[in-house]
């Protein structure tokens, strides 16, 4: 498959309330290396198994949540497309992050989510990168929860129907899965993806502007969302639900709390996704099976807190 265009996520910000007890987390227990400081509220972080030059920002700030997310493109005339796509029909407000250690310039939309989507095409290879000559599968022992990489986002906002209109006609990100509203005619949750995985990013509507549901972490195997699980109950990390499965993208998950109270996923499994594949859709009354797959039934907690 030729995957051109936009290639997938590949960068996110998102705040924290105290530094080192965030370092212990991502670090320690989730098993990110850490790359360096940008200034003396920023730390970049990145998984054993990408090659970017990194994949995480933790910001040192009075409030958690996200600052931005930040596609990958294939080249500067895609994102030249983007930007006059966008200039044209959508007049979001625009911004330029180049601040990004080993990152050209990041471009930056505010949709109407209230999200700050950013693109970008030029970025270096990190100095820790995989090995790629008679390679082994990893240069040292990983950590932790074992994540392989940054893997997808769930933001919560406003508008959803025109920030996805967006993604899709613009960016060209496909729609892989839909739940409906209750009256059945429009998307309460939209899954996207950008390659071959069933999601880069989900946007659900929802009344407050640029709220973070969850940031996802790829983990490789059933077995490994267990030895996180088991990672969590050792060190006293709040889990939020699971181990357990969803029904949508069929991924196997759990999901649990930062210091902060940002909500993280360890996420492991799921269909490829192809562009010949149709939407699938979840009707409002199965939305329980679609979230929790095993227990068919949502909990409040995991609607309602978010950051």
């Amino acid at each position: 498959m030729a995957i051109t265009g936009i290639l997938r996520v590949g960068l996110v910000q998102i705040r924290v309330l105290d530094f080192e007890e965030s370092l212990v987390h991502y670090r320690d227990r989730i098993g990110l290396d850490v790359v360096g400081n940008i200034d003396e509220n920023r730390l970049m972080l990145k998984a054993y198994d990408e090659f970017d030059h990194h994949s995480v920002v933790l910001h040192r700030a009075e409030k958690a949540g996200i600052d931005f997310i930040a596609f990958k493109a294939d080249n500067e005339e895609t994102i030249d497309r983007i930007k006059k796509e966008t200039e044209d029909k959508y007049k979001f407000n625009y911004e330029i992050i180049d601040d990004q250690p080993g990152f050209g310039p990041i471009h930056t939309f505010t949709v109407p989510t209230g999200h700050k989507i950013g693109i970008y095409s030029e970025v270096e290879m990190a100095e820790d990168y995989p090995m790629i000559q008679n390679p082994f599968i990893w240069k040292k022992e990983p950590r932790g929860m074992r994540a392989t990489h940054f893997d997808h986002a769930l933001l919560y906002g406003p508008d959803q129907k025109t920030t996805v209109e967006w993604f899709t006609k613009v960016l060209g990100l496909s729609i892989s899965e839909i739940l409906l509203k209750e009256d059945g005619k429009e998307s309460l949750c939209t899954w996207l993806t950008a390659n071959t995985r069933g999601h880069d990013l989900a946007v659900l509507d929802f009344p407050e502007p640029n709220v973070l549901h969850h940031i996802s972490f790829h983990l490789n195997s059933w077995e490994d969302v267990g030895n996180a699980a088991d990672i969590m109950a050792r060190y006293d990390i709040s889990i939020d639900a699971g181990p357990m499965r969803h029904g949508i993208t069929r991924g196997q998950t759990i999901y649990f709390f930062d210091p902060s109270g940002n909500r993280n996923e360890a996420y492991a499994g799921g269909y490829e996704y192809f562009p010949d594949h149709p939407v699938r859709v979840w009707d409002y009354d199965h939305a329980g099976a679609g979230i929790f797959y095993y227990d068919k039934a949502l909990n409040d907690r995991f609607l309602s807190v978010y950051t």
